[in-house]
C-alpha cells in the first residue's frame, strides 16, 4: 500500500514510567469517548507492563477518576487457554484489575480461550459485532487499542509467516503459531486495528530496540514484521518506550518526543 504513516514515539526512563504514562493515555481516552459518545471501547494486551498499568488505574489516584461505568473491555488476543491458567491474559487483567474495581461483568467481553479455537474466534466476534451492533462487513471502532510488541516483531497474536496476516474480513481470527509452546492463539484482525481511534504500542526492553528500527525503517515486510501491519486509517498511532527500547531510533527531543513517517 503506497503512503506513509506518522509515528509518534515518546522515550521515558523506565518501565514504571512507561506503565504510568499507558494509564494516563488510558484514563485520558476513556474520560474523552464517555464524554463523547457515552461510551468507551478499549481493547488491551497482556505482558508485565501492562500489569503494572493496571494496577495503577485500581490505585486510589486513578480510580476516582475512570469512569468504569461507561467502559467497554475486550482483549487483544488470549491464548487458547482456560481463564484460570497462568497464561491467560483474562486472568492477569482479572487479577490486577477486575477484582478491584467496579466494571461490571457484562461490560466485560473476554476471549473464551478454553473452547476450541475456531468456535473460540467466532464467538468473541460474535460479542464484538452485538455490542457494536454492526451490519454486513462493518468493522468495530475501538476508542483505543493498547498493543505489545515481541522480539521476533509480532503483535497481538499476528505472528511472522502465519495465516492470521492475510486475514481481511473477519474481526477475530484462531490463529495456529508454531514457533510459540501455545500453538493456537485467537486474536484480533490487522484491519481492526487500524480502524482503532488510537493505537498505542507499549513497549520497553533493550531487547526489542533491534526489531523496532526495523519496524519502523523505510523496508515494508510484515510477514518479517508483523508489527507494520499496524497503520490506522485515520487515528493516532503513538509508541511509549523505555530509553533500551529506543536506543536504535533518531534520538527524542529534550522533552522526550520523537516523530518520524514509515514509507509503505
Amino acid at each position: 500500500m503506497a503512503g506513509t504513516t506518522a509515528v509518534t514515539y515518546y522515550v521515558l526512563d523506565s518501565t514504571d514510567a512507561l506503565a504510568r504514562a499507558m494509564a494516563e493515555q488510558i484514563l485520558e481516552v476513556a474520560q474523552a469517548a464517555a464524554a463523547t459518545r457515552g461510551v468507551a471501547r478499549i481493547a488491551i494486551s497482556g505482558g508485565s507492563t501492562p500489569k503494572r498499568m493496571f494496577e495503577l488505574l485500581a490505585s486510589e489516584q486513578q480510580f476516582s477518576l475512570f469512569p468504569w461505568d461507561k467502559v467497554d473491555l475486550f482483549w487483544v488476543d488470549e491464548r487458547c487457554v482456560p481463564p484460570d491458567h497462568a497464561d491467560s491474559n483474562y486472568r492477569m487483567t482479572r487479577e490486577a484489575l477486575l477484582e478491584k474495581v467496579p466494571l461490571a461483568a457484562d461490560r466485560v467481553f473476554r476471549i473464551e480461550g478454553e473452547l476450541e479455537p475456531e468456535q473460540a474466534a467466532a464467538r468473541y466476534e460474535s460479542a464484538i459485532r452485538n455490542r457494536f451492533r454492526l451490519e454486513g462487513a462493518e468493522l468495530p471502532t475501538f476508542d483505543l487499542i493498547a498493543l505489545g510488541m515481541g522480539t521476533d516483531g509480532h503483535t497481538a497474536s499476528l505472528f511472522p509467516h502465519t495465516e492470521a496476516l492475510h486475514e481481511l474480513g473477519r474481526i477475530a481470527v484462531a490463529n495456529h503459531v508454531p514457533q510459540q509452546k501455545e500453538s493456537w492463539r485467537i486474536t484480533l484482525t490487522s484491519p481492526v486495528i487500524n480502524q482503532g481511534r488510537k493505537v498505542i504500542f507499549l513497549i520497553g526492553g533493550g531487547d526489542k530496540a533491534h526489531v523496532l528500527s526495523e519496524v519502523l525503517s523505510e523496508k515494508y515486510d510484515p510477514e518479517t514484521w508483523p508489527s507494520q501491519l499496524v497503520r490506522p486509517r485515520g487515528g493516532q498511532l503513538l509508541f511509549l518506550l523505555d530509553k533500551a527500547a529506543a536506543a536504535e531510533l533518531p534520538p527524542p527531543d529534550s522533552n522526550g518526543w520523537g516523530r518520524l513517517e514509515m514509507q509503505r
